[in-house]
């Protein structure tokens, strides 16, 4: 165990000195601070700007129902012709034109209201026009059925049905979402982790066979240590990044923020639904419900299982990335093995994201969470849902066992293919390495 101790530690400091690893390691997060950064800037400015909408209400019915606020102002052309209008709105540079005919059926008039502008307008813009129209047609239509419309809408009922389980454990509507943030962050960030970090142990290996160097080192360690002890350096490696990039995002994170004035809070979407569930009285209810799901979330489990899953599917799948390393002279000669290598990978995410959410514990989602090359991305989606912890640990077990006859087949080609040159690898010919 000495040797796979001392290649592992080659492996890992080889790659933290490297160059471009000390330079990705820092330009990576400040190259995603600056693009966010960026777009929340350019979102303030675009929120900044003042939209000013010309009213043309020939009816004047709905002209006062119109309210101005920071970002959206109402001007009223009243008297105009519709020509003359729409000439001194596109003259002042105006947002648009909102146009509303005369007409004494309500039915008719909602259909024959235009809106004219230069460009498509805005969908939000758009939804808000309409809303005011809606509000006050609705309620002339019940004045003229002889309804009364403000004692219909305090009649009207607000439901809002309580969850809870059969154990008495209370939960909301916003559970399974706030389960699938988190279950699918934990997939995606290992799918991400693994192409990343598996194709710098394929491209490490390749660099060691295309310089020789593999052929002095091969003569006094066996493959099978050889190629672990490439595989554990390159992840304490990954690692150690993954971390400087936590800690450096959050710090340029506070920097841009500072510097740039950039509040994620005051973007436009965010302050509009905000507003709307304020102003339905549905702000502190939402709030509740967000810290009661998170509650009740498995937290210690999520922690322990993301790192065996996390730690598990990784070693499985650099296992392959370096018997592929091994089998083949350059990186152009990989592709023929990458896509039965990604196609699980893929599957897992797709079957995470149509399926887990829909039906978590149906058979396709068990049956998925078992395989051990799909599992470490679905069953880290499935366990914020509540899995049986026996489920969990079989499928642990399962994974880790793969990885250990992973490891074994992965060195018997990596044995052969280290040392092969000149002759482009075929399935055909893994088959017969696996022999040797």
């Amino acid at each position: 165990m000495n040797h796979l101790s001392l290649i592992i530690k080659r492996e890992y400091l080889t790659k933290v000195r490297n160059k471009s690893f000390i330079i990705m390691t820092f330009l990576s997060p400040l190259i995603m601070v600056g693009i966010f950064t960026l777009v929340g800037y350019l979102s303030q400015l675009n929120n900044d700007k003042v939209r000013v909408i010309s009213v043309l209400d020939e009816s004047g019915l709905f002209a006062e129902q119109f309210e101005s606020t920071d970002n959206l102002k109402y001007e009223r052309v009243d008297g105009l012709a519709l020509s003359e209008a729409k000439k001194i709105t596109e003259e002042n540079g105006n947002y648009g034109l909102l146009f509303i005919p005369k007409n004494n059926n309500i039915d008719e008039l909602a259909k024959s209201i235009t809106f004219y502008s230069e460009d498509s307008p805005s969908l939000g813009t758009l939804d808000d026009i309409e809303d005011a129209i809606q509000e006050k047609a609705n309620t002339m239509k019940l004045t003229e059925a002889g309804i009364d419309a403000a004692r219909i809408k305090e009649l009207r009922v607000r439901v809002n049905t309580r969850l809870e389980t059969f154990k008495g454990q209370e939960t909301s509507k916003l559970g399974s979402g706030i389960k699938l943030v988190f279950g699918g962050a934990a997939g995606y960030l290992l799918f991400m982790f693994i192409i990343i970090y598996g194709n710098m142990i394929m491209r490490s290996v390749i660099e060691e066979k295309t310089s020789r160097i593999i052929e002095v080192i091969i003569s006094s360690v066996k493959p099978i240590k050889l190629l672990l002890g490439k595989i554990l350096g390159t992840s304490l490696a990954g690692v150690t990044q993954f971390l400087a990039w936590v800690i450096l995002l959050g710090l340029f994170s506070v920097i841009a923020s500072s510097i740039f004035g950039i509040d994620p809070g005051s973007m436009p979407q965010q302050q509009e639904a905000l507003a709307q569930a304020d102003a339905a009285g549905g702000m502190e209810s939402i709030v509740q419900d967000v810290f009661v799901e998170i509650s009740n979330l498995p937290i210690a489990n999520l922690v322990v299982m993301f790192l065996l899953f996390f730690v598990g599917g990784y070693l499985l799948y650099a296992s392959l990335y370096a018997a592929i390393g091994a089998a083949v002279d350059s990186e152009t000669d990989t592709q023929q093995f990458m896509l039965p290598l990604l196609m699980p990978l893929i599957l897992a995410v797709y079957v995470g994201f149509f399926t887990v959410i829909d039906n978590p514990h149906g058979t396709v989602s068990q049956v998925f969470s078992y395989i051990p090359f799909t599992s470490p991305v679905v069953m880290l989606m499935r366990i914020p849902f509540g899995v049986p912890l026996w489920q969990q640990i079989i499928s642990v077990v399962i994974l880790f066992a793969t990885f250990i006859g992973t490891v074994w087949f992965a060195s018997k080609i990596y044995r052969v293919g280290i040392l092969m040159y000149g002759k482009k690898a075929s399935y055909k010919e893994l088959a017969k390495w696996l022999k040797y």
